[in-house]
């Protein structure tokens, strides 16, 4: 079965600011190291809209309104010193989510092994009522209660190896037992959230690196703490919060990783998938602001998908 890559021109449409980390030469980047010979069987479909109600499952409809009329008609609206708001952001979000939840339907319905969004602006930073680290709606989790809702899955998971921790994924979590969340991710760091005893219901299962942590510790991270435990909570549905921004090169923060560790960290996921969901993966672009190694990093992650 074929992989399928989700992405829409107006997510480059979403322009924060002058300087911003979170910059539309980013998916740029990784549309340019996708358009090659090796990828020429990814089938690609454009990320539709998501709707109000898709997201109000995890975002309350008021605050989901209160963004979408927050986007200016020209230059830039801060939500805080991080986020901001351009022209563009509003369908830009609303197509992230869209592919997400695209992305969730077509691997349930048997029509891909898996899929991989390559939209932004990225989401796992945004809480059910706060958007915040360059995050404005929760993809994933979005994502993860449309399975349930629309497909009936009883357990899924998130697996996010940012080197932020996934704070606002972690939040729409905490008290539903039936979605877990595994983290690996640099601490300390922004947002300051993600040590190993904040566990929700169980449910929650996080592994801080230190800086500096490179290869040997990441895996380690992986295989004692993270794949045991989602392989334990046996979920329908996989779900990966891919940031690459734990790459050596990457300028927001000082772990160590290679690219071949993003590429090991997929084949041990989708290990995982094919144990206990059928290879079921749904994939979300995250963070990964050095463009050399983001591009890197995700044509290798995607590719590792392509094998299934």
């Amino acid at each position: 079965m074929t992989t399928l890559l989700y992405t829409h021109e107006a997510c480059v449409e979403h322009d924060p600011a002058p300087m911003h980390p979170e910059h539309p030469a980013r998916l740029k980047a990784i549309w340019k190291a996708l358009d090659t010979p090796g990828f020429d069987l990814l089938e690609r479909r454009e990320a539709p809209v998501a709707t109000v109600e898709q997201i109000a499952r995890v975002h309350p409809e008021p605050f989901v309104t209160a963004i979408l009329d927050a986007v200016p008609d020209s230059g830039v609206v801060a939500i805080d010193g991080d986020t901001f708001l351009s022209p563009g952001s509003g369908e830009a979000a609303l197509r992230a989510a869209g592919a997400a939840v695209a992305a969730t339907d077509a691997v349930l319905g048997g029509e891909a092994a898996n899929a991989f969004c390559a939209a932004r602006p990225p989401g796992h930073h945004a809480e059910p009522d706060r958007a915040m680290g360059f995050c404005l709606f929760n993809s994933v989790a979005i994502a993860a209660r449309h399975a349930q809702t629309v497909h009936g899955l009883a357990r899924v998971a998130v697996i996010d190896f940012d080197v932020h921790h996934g704070n606002g994924t972690q939040a729409a979590f905490w008290d539903v037992p039936t979605l877990f969340y595994g983290s690996t991710h640099q601490m300390p760091l922004y947002p300051g959230t993600g040590a190993a005893t904040e566990r929700g219901q169980g449910n929650i299962v996080n592994a801080p690196l230190a800086p500096m942590s490179g290869s040997e510790e990441f895996r380690r991270a992986m295989t004692d703490r993270i794949l045991p435990s989602v392989t334990a909570f046996r979920p329908e549905l996989l779900i990966i919060s891919a940031g690459f921004d734990a790459h050596r090169d990457d300028p927001l923060a000082s772990l160590m990783l290679e690219t071949e560790d993003f590429v090991w960290a997929t084949a041990e996921l989708m290990r995982v998938a094919d144990a206990v969901c059928g290879g079921k993966v749904v994939s979300c672009l995250e963070g990964g602001y050095d463009l050399h190694a983001l591009a890197e990093s995700t044509a290798a992650h995607v590719k590792q998908l392509m094998t299934a």
